[in-house]
């Protein structure tokens, strides 16, 4: 009697371990996956004292999208913003004919590169070619170097840029914030001089960038394209006189670019309670992010970004691909805006969402992969000569990371903080029926666009 007892209790273990052991894997993740969950709540909440730190909100949640407190964000506005971002037609002022309203904001900025440029620099008028996600751009053998329209610099993404005040690596554009005390560099005659305006980053470079990048719009182009209605929606207490102008569209552009948000990531969705949504490496790389690597120091908010600039040595742009020369002022960073010695070789913090949507990073976009940033800050070692080593930030110091860990961060950057339905912002057609967010034929073979 006793064996018989002996032998059914072993055969319940047994029976146990197997179930346990066979069970569906989604379920046994998500048993060992309780203690990760509850780790990385509790470190999020000691960093910041709650998970909503980190939350992005909905795009059409305007109440709580950071916003410009003098330029409120409408449904109107962001109507005619996602229009005239896309708008090829108000490519109006091209250095030749053939290239007039071929190109757009999203030229530089598009979904398919995470709303940054498929290359190095960024090309507008004198560009060719799309590919698939503007990887194939180039520069048209019409133009020359000196009349192709380039960034000197590795374009950056306007996605999560409601969360900057100021904007561009070197945060030139922008009234506020560290720009007080800046007056004295806004020269006249130079895109700067639209500080002057008083708004915050995301509407001066926007406003700016209109003019910068050869574009135009004016009520008679309005007229013609359907645009009227749409400048006298968002903009009614604006006299008409002025309502139909680069400033208002400027405006609109920068509305629609704050709604701009990475919103549906798996981090984001475990922030919001879906404790499924990440994996157990996902987490595993999160608590290092958060943790042993140090990466919070610098990258924290909604956009995992700052408003502060670094010095880290990373080299300026080179190799294939790069058009001209950087020039000196652009190589000091924050430094060629400021004229401050001390800001020199200063880029600012990047967000950090939809970084795998593109094969170059840095602000010289001389890193081909997140792994690759990565191993650069973990060896802490400057990479750019010319940076003198007491102007490294003492921020940029070994990590002490092995393998295994930087894999780890590298997944939980590339997958948990992409949003894989950044093509929900682009617009179904534009006003004036042109193919977007280029219109030269090469991009419109490359895009089957007629």
């Amino acid at each position: 009697m006793l064996f018989k007892l002996k032998f059914k209790h072993l055969a319940l273990l047994i029976t146990f371990y197997v179930l346990t052991s066979c069970s569906d894997d989604s379920d046994y993740t998500a048993i060992n996956l309780e203690t990760e969950d509850k780790q990385l709540q509790e470190v999020l909440i000691n960093l910041s004292g709650s998970l909503d730190t980190f939350i992005l909100p909905q795009s059409t949640d305007y109440q709580s999208i950071p916003s410009d407190p003098k330029n409120p964000i409408t449904e109107s506005k962001v109507a005619l913003g996602k229009l005239l971002f896309y708008e090829t037609g108000i490519g109006i002022n091209s250095k030749k004919e053939t290239n007039k309203a071929t190109y757009s904001c999203a030229s530089c900025h598009h979904s398919g590169a995470g709303f940054q440029s498929g290359i190095k620099q960024g090309i507008g008028d004198g560009g060719m070619g799309f590919g698939l996600h503007g990887e194939a751009r180039v520069m048209d053998p019409n133009y020359t170097e000196d009349l192709i329209d380039i960034q000197p610099i590795r374009s950056p993404t306007v996605l999560n840029s409601a969360y900057q005040k100021l904007m561009l690596w070197n945060g030139q554009f922008g009234a506020t914030d560290d720009n007080i005390g800046t007056e004295a560099n806004w020269t006249e005659g130079t895109p700067k001089a639209v500080n002057i305006l008083g708004f915050e980053g995301v509407e001066t470079q926007a406003i700016a960038g209109l003019s910068v990048h050869r574009m135009g719009i004016d009520k008679a182009f309005c007229d013609e394209n359907k645009y009227v209605k749409l400048f006298d929606n968002a903009f009614p207490e604006v006299d008409k006189s002025e309502r139909y102008s680069i400033t208002t569209a400027g405006l609109a552009i920068a509305a629609y670019e704050r709604t701009l948000l990475a919103n549906n990531t798996d981090f984001q969705n475990w922030l919001k309670g879906d404790t499924r949504a990440m994996n157990k490496n996902e987490k595993k790389g999160a608590l290092l992010f958060f943790g042993k690597a140090r990466c919070y120091e610098c990258h924290s908010g909604p956009a995992l970004n700052s408003e502060n600039f670094y010095t880290l040595g990373m080299n300026d742009l080179s190799g294939s691909g790069v058009h001209g020369i950087t020039d000196e002022v652009t190589k000091k960073g924050r430094g060629g805006f400021t004229n401050n010695p001390t800001d020199n070789y200063k880029f600012k913090v990047p967000q950090l969402y939809n970084l795998a949507d593109v094969q170059f990073l840095g602000h010289g976009g001389n890193f081909t992969s997140v792994r690759e940033v990565i191993e650069y800050k973990n060896n802490g070692v400057k990479q750019n000569n010319e940076v003198p080593n007491e102007m490294v930030s003492d921020k940029f110091s070994p990590l002490g990371l092995n393998d295994n860990e930087i894999t780890l961060i590298t997944e939980f950057i590339e997958k948990s903080l992409h949003d894989n339905d950044l093509k929900r912002y682009d617009p179904a057609s534009l006003p004036t029926g042109l193919c977007f967010p280029n219109a030269d034929p090469t991009s419109k073979e490359d895009m089957g666009c007629n």
